[in-house]
């Protein structure tokens, strides 16, 4: 601004110079800025006034572009159109769309809106016209409070709250020395996370499966739920059997092993911390594989669900001097106090 009103002081003051004194001076101008572009300066940093003050000089003599040094006339161009669309932006400002409505009609449309929770746009855009406001429901509906709603409780809390009713089930396939694949059937209880009973088999059949299932929970312990997958082997035999325990066998949708996600994590944790490393001999020795890791996992193994406890709720030990106790010849160690 200072470079502006100093300019059209200058203007002025040159009114009343003689012509062959502004010649002069206009010369001697030239030729120093000659002077200085001979060696090539940094690139100049112009202000806005600086800019300003170019594109309204060539607006008002466009003969003046070629006497123009320090920048480019094709940029003193650039800099007059966007000048003219930051000219036409401001004076089209606020006029497009819908008015805003004032202050206080939006206070009485939330008032009402909160007051009434059950009032919907249209009938609080009724009220309007009986009060005598002239307004359009989609402006009514835009400036309405929403109703703050509970949220749902979530698939994760739903399982939290029913654990203790729901059983897993689901077969692990473990290849041995010779070649032949075993099936090991575990049944896992979402309460604790604990492994409640597994067997090994060469080939599962329903009869079979029935007969695990009635050996996993007798008495009065089956629980309400039974979670499993869509294998073919749990056939007509095993599902009347649960049916018979009272258990409301729940299978999961098709191609969904996600449903039944807490069975397929152990199957994952007894692969990489047990059957993964250890080569199996055959039926027997897979059994006493996993009757070794089932009482490590159970008594011992820290759960990140459990809060860091075991299945079992293994105690804290305070006092004692701290022993090792190999697990599955060294695999894996259970440290106690004695």
């Amino acid at each position: 601004m200072f470079a502006i009103l100093h300019t059209l002081g200058m203007l002025v003051a040159d009114r009343f110079k003689s012509r062959c004194r502004l010649e002069a001076e206009n010369l001697l101008l030239r030729h120093q800025l000659t002077i200085a572009l001979r060696r090539t300066p940094p690139r100049f940093r112009l202000l806005g006034s600086d800019r300003a003050l170019l594109a309204w000089m060539t607006r008002l003599w466009p003969s003046l572009l070629d006497a123009v040094q320090v920048v480019q006339p094709e940029t003193i161009l650039r800099w007059h159109r966007a000048g003219f669309r930051a000219f036409w932006r401001w004076k089209s400002r606020n006029k497009a769309g819908r008015p805003r409505i004032d202050r206080g009609l939006r206070d009485l449309i939330k008032r009402m809106s909160s007051e009434n929770p059950l009032w919907g746009a249209s009938r609080i855009h009724g009220e309007l016209l009986m009060l005598g406001f002239e307004v359009a429901q989609s402006t009514v509906s835009k400036y309405m409070m929403r109703p703050s709603r509970p949220r749902s409780q979530t698939w994760k809390t739903f399982l939290q709250n029913h654990a203790e009713a729901i059983a897993a089930v689901d077969m692990c396939v473990v290849p041995t020395l010779t070649f032949e694949c075993l099936f090991a059937f575990l049944v896992l209880g979402h309460g604790r996370r604990q492994l409640l009973w597994f067997e090994v088999t060469r080939h599962p059949t329903a009869e079979w499966l029935a007969r695990q299932i009635t050996e996993a929970f007798p008495w009065t312990s089956a629980p309400t739920y039974l979670v499993r997958d869509n294998d073919r082997a749990y056939g007509h035999v095993f599902t009347s059997r649960v049916r018979a325990m009272g258990i409301r066998d729940r299978p999961i949708s098709p191609g969904s092993p996600w449903q039944n996600g807490i069975a397929e994590r152990l199957i994952g944790t007894l692969r990489r911390e047990c059957l993964d490393n250890i080569a199996i001999c055959g039926e027997a020795h897979l059994r006493r594989i996993l009757s070794s890791y089932a009482g490590y996992y159970n008594q011992t193994r820290t759960h990140l669900a459990l809060q860091k406890d075991a299945p079992q709720q293994r105690p804290v030990q305070q006092f004692g001097r701290i022993t090792a106790i190999p697990v599955l010849a060294g695999l894996h160690h259970r440290y106690v106090r004695i």
